[in-house]
C-alpha cells in the first residue's frame, strides 16, 4: 500500500517515472522476480526486463520465457526486455524473433570500471594467485559461501564474487576444481576472508589453474568484507561521468526508444485492476470526496482503531456516537489518537428535541406521537439517520454490534428510496486478483421479483460506475440464452427485459449461468454473439440464497477481498457492517460511504 501511495504522488509531480527494480541478494533472491512482477501490476505500469546474456541464446530464450510466465501469473505487462551483450559476444536480437515481445541486445559499457580494485583496496586484501591487475574488473554480485558446496555452485554466475571464510577450505578447492572443469559458470573473483591463513595447497592449486579468477585474501571476517564492498564508493556497476556517456550513446543506438514511448504495447491485459489498486483508488476517491460521516456505534474498539486509521490518513471527516467520557477512555486504554474526530452524545438534549419533532412530523401517518418520537432517536442507529437526514453528515456506517435489521430499518423510515426505485437493495465489490466484479443482491432481498430484480439491476450498474468499474450487467440464472425452461428463468427474463426498457443505455444481457457470464471461452462456446457474456463485471443472483453463498465461496476458495455489502437505493448513503467485521472492513466501509456522499453532493441531493 506504501509502495502504491508514493508512486501516485510521484507520478502526480512528474511527467514520466522510472521505478528501479528490488536487487535482493542470497536469501531473499528467489522471490525477486515474482516480487518485482507484483509491484509492477499493483502499481499499473509495465515491465523492462534487464537479463544476463550469459548461458548462451538458448539459456537466455529460457529465462525470457520464465520472467515471462512470471508476468503473466501475477496479471504484469512486459513492455520489452534488455539484454547486454559482452565484448566479442555473439548475440543479436534476430536470436529472440520466438518471443512475444520486442528483445534489444545491448553493449555493455567498458573501460575503467574499478569495481575489483576499488573494493581490494578497501580491504587492504592481497592477490593470492590470479591476474594482479584488478583493473576493469567488477565485483559484480556479492555471494556469501555460508552454505555447503553443492548448494554453493549452482548459485555462482559470471562476475560474481564468492566471499568465504578460511576455515572453510572446501570451498576454496571446490571453487578452483569447478571452474578448470568447466562444471559451472565462472565467477569474477575469490574472496578469502579472516584471520587465519589458507591452507597452502589450495592455495598452489590456485596458482596452477589456467583460469583467470583471482583469488584475494583479507584479514577482515566475512561479514566486515561483505559490509565494505557493499558500502564502498568503489563498488562497481557505479559508472563515472565517462562511462554514464557511453551508455546513453549505447541506449540511443541500439534502443528503439519508439517501442517504448510511442504508443507501447506491452504484452499482457491493460485492464488488470487488483484488490490493492483498488483499495487505493477507494480511500483516494474518498479523500477527494471530503465527507462527514457518522459512525453510531462509537464505544466498539473496532470503530475507534478504524476511526483512527481514517483520521491518520485524511480520508473523511467523522462523528462518533457515545458518551464522550467512555468514548476517550476506551481510546486513552487502547492507545488510540482520535482527536480529529466529534464526538456526540446521543443524549444531547437539544438535538433530541429537534430529532424527535422531525421524525415524528415524517411519521405522524404512522400514528408516532412526540414522546414516542422522543424516545424512538435516542436509539443511535435513529439518532445517526436523523444527522443525515438533517444534513449535519453525509452519511452513516453501522452494523459492527447492531443487526442489519437495525441498522437500515431507520434509514427505510426516514432517508427513503429514490425516486424510480422500489427496493433498497446491496452489492459485494468482488476484488479478485486482477479484476474487481460487482455482486447483487448478497444481503437484503430473499425473493426479488422481476420488477425488483430489475432494480436491483440498474441500482448495481450505477453503483458499479461509482467506483469506476464499466457495468457489463449479466442477470444470472441456471441455463444460459434459450437452453432452460421453467418459471425460475422466466423470471429473469423477464427482469432483463424491463432492465432494458428503463435503462435503455445499459449493457445487459440475461439469462446468463454464471461460468458464460465471467469466461470468454465458454461464453464463445454459449453465447457467442452477446455483448456481456465473458466479459461482465456486475452480476446479479436471482435471490439472496443464490447471491450470499455465491459471495461467500467466491470470498473463500478464490481468496477474493470482499468489499461491502454496499446499500444503494437510498436517497442517502447509510451502510451496514458485519458483527465480524475487520478494522480494514470498516475503513473500506466508511470510504465507500463517503464517496456515495460524494455522487450525491454532486447531483445535489437534499432532504431537509
Amino acid at each position: 500500500t506504501q509502495i502504491i501511495a508514493r508512486y501516485k504522488e510521484c507520478a502526480a509531480h512528474h511527467d514520466a517515472v522510472l521505478v528501479l527494480g528490488s536487487e535482493y541478494d542470497c536469501s531473499l533472491a528467489p522471490i525477486e522476480l515474482s516480487w518485482n512482477t507484483r509491484v509492477s501490476a499493483n502499481i499499473g505500469v509495465p515491465l523492462v526486463f534487464v537479463v544476463p546474456s550469459h548461458g548462451g541464446v538458448e539459456e537466455i530464450n529460457r529465462r525470457v520465457q520464465v520472467a515471462l510466465n512470471e508476468a503473466s501469473s501475477n496479471f504484469s505487462q512486459v513492455l520489452a526486455v534488455i539484454a547486454p551483450r559482452r565484448t566479442g559476444q555473439n548475440l543479436d536480437a534476430s536470436d529472440f524473433a520466438d518471443l512475444s515481445v520486442p528483445v534489444f541486445v545491448v553493449d555493455e559499457v567498458t573501460g575503467a570500471v574499478d569495481g575489483l580494485a576499488g573494493a581490494a583496496e578497501a580491504l587492504e586484501a592481497t592477490v593470492l594467485a590470479g591476474p594482479k591487475n584488478l583493473a576493469n574488473r567488477r565485483t559484480g554480485k556479492l555471494l556469501i559461501a555460508n552454505m555447503t558446496l553443492a548448494r554453493l555452485l549452482p548459485d555462482v554466475t559470471p562476475d560474481a564474487t564468492v566471499v568465504f571464510s578460511t576455515d572453510r577450505s572446501e570451498i576454496g578447492l571446490g571453487l578452483v576444481v569447478g571452474v578448470e572443469a568447466n562444471l559451472f559458470s565462472k565467477p569474477g573473483a575469490a574472496i578469502v576472508a579472516g584471520p587465519w591463513p589458507l591452507d597452502y595447497r589450495i592455495r598452489k592449486a590456485w596458482e596452477n589453474a589456467l583460469s583467470d579468477v583471482p583469488l584475494l585474501r583479507s584479514k577482515r571476517t566475512v561479514e566486515q568484507v561483505y559490509l565494505t564492498v557493499k558500502n564502498s564508493e568503489e563498488v562497481p556497476l557505479q559508472l563515472n561521468s565517462v562511462q554514464r556517456n557511453e551508455a546513453r550513446r549505447l541506449f540511443r543506438e541500439q534502443v528503439d526508444v519508439s517501442v517504448l514511448l510511442e504508443k507501447p504495447r506491452p504484452v499482457g491485459r491493460d485492464d488488470v485492476i487488483t484488490p490493492l489498486m483498488f483499495e487505493h483508488r477507494l480511500l483516494e476517491q474518498a479523500r477527494n470526496a471530503d465527507r462527514h460521516i457518522v459512525l453510531p456505534e462509537g464505544t466498539e474498539e473496532r470503530i475507534l482503531r478504524a476511526a483512527q486509521r481514517l483520521l491518520e490518513r485524511k480520508i473523511c471527516r467523522l462523528t462518533l456516537l457515545g458518551d464522550p467520557a467512555a468514548i476517550k477512555k476506551i481510546a486513552a486504554d487502547k492507545g488510540l489518537n482520535i482527536d480529529g474526530a466529534q464526538i456526540i452524545d446521543p443524549n444531547n438534549t437539544e438535538l433530541v428535541e429537534k430529532f424527535a419533532a422531525r421524525y415524528a412530523e415524517l411519521r405522524a401517518k404512522k400514528g408516532v406521537t412526540l414522546e414516542q418520537a422522543r424516545e424512538r432517536v435516542h436509539d443511535v442507529s435513529y439518532f445517526g439517520t436523523m444527522m443525515v437526514l438533517e444534513g449535519l453528515a453525509d452519511g452513516m456506517v453501522s452494523g459492527a454490534v447492531n443487526t442489519t435489521a437495525h441498522t437500515i430499518r431507520p434509514s427505510l423510515e426516514i432517508i427513503k428510496t429514490k425516486p424510480g426505485v422500489s427496493v433498497v437493495s446491496s452489492v459485494f465489490l468482488m476484488c479478485l486478483s486482477d479484476q474487481v466484479l460487482v455482486f447483487g443482491d448478497c444481503a437484503v432481498n430473499p425473493n426479488p421479483n422481476p420488477e425488483q430484480l430489475a432494480d436491483i439491476a440498474i441500482s448495481s450498474a450505477a453503483t458499479a460506475k461509482q467506483f469506476g468499474i464499466e457495468p457489463r450487467v449479466a442477470m444470472l440464472s441456471y441455463s444460459t440464452g434459450t437452453s432452460g425452461v421453467g418459471p425460475d428463468v422466466e423470471q429473469t427474463i423477464e427482469a432483463t427485459r424491463l432492465v432494458k426498457q428503463r435503462a435503455p443505455e445499459l449493457n445487459v444481457d440475461g439469462p446468463l449461468q454464471y461460468d458464460a457470464a465471467v469466461d470468454a471461452a465458454v461464453a464463445r462456446t454459449k453465447l457467442p454473439d452477446s455483448p456481456v457474456a465473458g466479459r461482465a463485471t456486475v452480476l446479479i443472483f436471482p435471490d439472496l440464497q443464490t447471491g450470499n453463498n455465491t459471495y461467500k465461496a467466491v470470498q473463500r476458495s478464490a481468496g477474493a477481498l470482499a468489499i461491502g455489502p454496499v446499500l444503494q437505493g437510498l436517497n442517502k448513503p447509510v451502510n451496514d457492517l458485519s458483527r465480524g467485521a475487520l478494522v480494514s472492513d470498516i475503513v473500506n466501509t466508511v470510504a465507500i460511504t463517503a464517496i456515495q456522499a460524494g455522487m450525491n453532493a454532486e447531483s445535489g441531493v437534499d432532504l431537509r
